[in-house]
């Protein structure tokens, strides 16, 4: 009688965790149809792509598993595949992974990939499912979905090609895994866990954080079964032993794991194919001369794939070269509370409600599993800790296995309180309904997410930019709002340009130049007066990348009221405009393109243009010094390189630091050179 009444139970929660997976799945399909491309994708497609023709050198910052499953369906597919060339390894995957995209059916290789990868998305979701039940109960687990199929993250980060879901996926089965196993060890569980560490290592360079965790946790079993029923000293060191072998077995299947990922291959590149730079080259960029050794002899020893060991460097310089934005500020470095605060932004208002409710559940001492909270919490604060001191403030998608671990929390925790009084159920349930209709509002710029308290999705923007405003995925709604409205000429200020092929979509706005046009060489028609309308994403209305007044070109628009917004995340002005700065930056653009060309009399009169429209611009005069030395005239160079030296050095200073070596070594130069000439 027991088995015929617990098959019909165990039939409907399973029909009730695969309806929260098909409607999830539902909605993931449906965002991919509505958006494009975002800013990180093209290289992550055409690198796993490229991964599967046996060059792993191609976006060696991140691991290859989430690239070598999304690159999957493409494989049968008859592509333009762009030609290697002998490039940085950053711009050779931007660009190329800009022609692989876009010189092909866009769409349909995107949505392909996106949903290959979204497997893991749904993955993660079956495991939050089975670690919050193990742990809590079946209402738990309900409540830890509930909350996670409308999460405003995972919804918007759920179906990319990115390292972020696949992360959280196999953090969460690592740590999980591990649960199982110091409640039941066993060799199969001991396994299952060094299994899933390695995909975890295979997914992101951030997850070696896993090893901590499972050092503390084991640390934590170890004496909380000592003070529990205070065992003799012999068995308390046989157990620490134990649980340090379990870990090191640990290790050693997950390494073996991260080596498959790469074909059991150290070489990054086939085909005599050199990485570049060189990986000499790349450890000196790392800014601990410790972690470059160390680095350096894992290379040496050929400990680690080289792309992995490469990849990791990446990591470690790049984190600190990033601006912060938060609140409306700029920043020219991290800031230890970019990510707290961008909690508050991005969470949604049911999150943080049921968040606090946990903390005074917890406090209180009514949930007493102390395992299972040392399980969550630890993983949860240990991620987040290394995020707020990692160096990298440009999107709430970084600390998504955060949201994992909490919502479990969250799950544990109201189900106590659903147990011990009907009320609470209800007071659950519509919460998790206002957090759906609060979310599904914002369809299909999930990325462009706000909580009502800070002014929903149309002022996420001033509060915070990047990944976590806009990720340059709106061309599809752009291009529907230019043919409604029979719009035949506009301007466009694009976080995407150079990056997406923005001419594909056919969309009638010219180009404005933004950090990113500039870094990837895409010309822009700027001129010093534009007339509207003029479209601006929102990353580049908050002008955190080019830096505060009076270095963002755009920012007279933050204090003008929009005539419309698209996707909540693409704001339109109308009127007329001068923007001399912005057209300072394009002369001066096609200047040095022109100096590369060796055209150098036109790359002149586009110099002198440049500096005559913006004279107190440092980049603008010390590119007119540049092809001044180019054509001989070093006389006429210096003063140029001299104000521009005055200018990065008075003019907020932090964001234009950049500037000074090059300045400096160009002067000093100049210098030499006449003690040389008058000894």
């Amino acid at each position: 009688m027991t088995q015929l009444r617990e098959n019909p139970r165990r039939g409907r929660v399973v029909a009730g965790v695969g309806a929260f997976i098909v409607l999830f799945a539902i909605h993931l399909a449906l965002t991919s149809h509505a958006n494009t491309v975002t800013w990180d994708e093209p290289d992550h497609i055409y690198s796993g792509y490229m991964s599967w023709k046996g060059d792993f050198g191609l976006n060696p910052e991140h691991p290859p598993l989430v690239k070598f499953v999304a690159a999957l369906p493409l494989l049968g597919m008859q592509l333009n595949v762009p030609e290697l060339q002998d490039r940085h390894y950053r711009l050779q995957a931007v660009l190329g992974g800009r022609d692989f995209i876009f010189h092909n059916d866009a769409d349909k290789v995107v949505f392909r990939a996106q949903m290959a990868a979204s497997i893991f998305t749904l993955l993660l979701l079956v495991i939050v499912f089975l670690t919050a039940r193990e742990m809590f109960g079946t209402t738990a687990g309900f409540v830890a979905l509930g909350l996670l199929v409308f999460d405003p993250t995972l919804l918007a980060h759920g179906a990319l090609v990115t390292t972020d879901a696949i992360q959280a996926c196999f953090l969460l089965a690592s740590i999980y895994a591990f649960y199982r196993y110091v409640k039941a060890p066993s060799v199969s569980r001991l396994a299952i866990t060094g299994l899933a560490v390695g995909l975890a290592l295979a997914s992101k360079h951030s997850a070696v954080l896993v090893f901590p965790m499972l050092v503390m946790l084991a640390g934590i079993e170890v004496f909380r079964r000592r003070s529990a029923d205070m065992e003799s000293q012999d068995s308390i060191g046989k157990r620490t032993a134990r649980l340090g072998a379990a870990l090191l077995i640990v290790g050693l299947i997950s390494v073996g794991i991260l080596w498959g990922s790469y074909g059991f291959r150290y070489s990054a590149r086939g085909n005599e194919l050199k990485l570049n730079p060189s990986m000499e080259a790349q450890l000196k960029q790392v800014p601990s001369p410790t972690e470059a050794r160390v680095l350096g002899e894992f290379a040496r020893l050929h400990l680690l794939p080289e792309s992995y060991i490469y990849g990791f460097a990446h990591v470690l310089f790049s984190a600190k070269s990033f601006n912060s934005y938060a609140f409306g500020k700029a920043y020219p470095h991290a800031v230890w509370f970019y990510f707290p605060a961008a909690m508050l932004v991005k969470s949604s208002l049911t999150f943080l409600i049921l968040l606090a409710i946990s903390v005074w559940v917890i406090a209180s001492g009514r949930l007493q599993k102390w395992r299972e909270l040392a399980f969550l919490l630890i993983p949860a604060l240990i991620y987040l800790a290394a995020s707020m001191l990692g160096g990298m403030n440009i999107g709430i998608r970084h600390i998504l296995p955060v949201y994992i671990f909490l919502a479990i929390l969250i799950a544990g925790a109201t189900s106590v309180l659903v147990k011990s009084r009907r009320h609470w159920l209800y007071a659950v349930v519509l919460l998790l309904l206002f957090q759906a209709i609060s979310v599904t509002r914002t369809f299909p710029n999930y990325i462009g997410y706000a909580n009502e308290a800070f002014g929903g999705p149309k002022n996420v923007w001033r509060n915070l930019s990047d990944s976590s405003a806009d990720w340059a995925q709106q061309l599809h709604a752009v291009k529907r709002y230019t043919d409604q409205r029979n719009i035949q000429r506009c301007w466009f200020v694009y976080f995407g340009t150079g990056v997406i092929d923005y001419d594909y979509y056919k969309i009638p706005c010219k180009l404005l130049p933004t950090v990113e046009s500039i870094w990837l060489g895409t010309l822009s028609d700027a001129t010093p007066a534009i007339d509207g309308p003029v479209f601006i994403s929102a990353v580049d209305l908050t002008g955190f990348e080019f830096g505060p007044p009076p270095l963002n070109p755009y920012e007279q628009f933050k204090n003008l009221t929009p005539v419309d917004v698209i996707d909540s995340s693409v704001f339109v002005y109308d009127g007329h405009f001068e923007i001399p700065l912005a057209a300072a930056f394009a002369h001066a653009q096609r200047a040095g393109i022109l100096l590369g060309e060796k055209k150098l009399p036109e790359a002149l009169q586009e110099a002198q243009q440049a500096v005559a429209l913006a004279p107190d611009s440092a980049q603008v005069n010390a590119v007119m010094g540049t092809v001044l030395d180019a054509l001989g005239k070093r006389t006429e160079a210096r003063p140029y390189y001299e104000s521009a030296l005055q200018q990065a050095l008075t003019v907020q200073p932090d964001f234009q630091l950049w500037l000074v070596p090059s300045l400096k070594q160009r002067l000093a130069a100049d210098d030499n050179a006449v003690q040389d000439l008058h000894p």
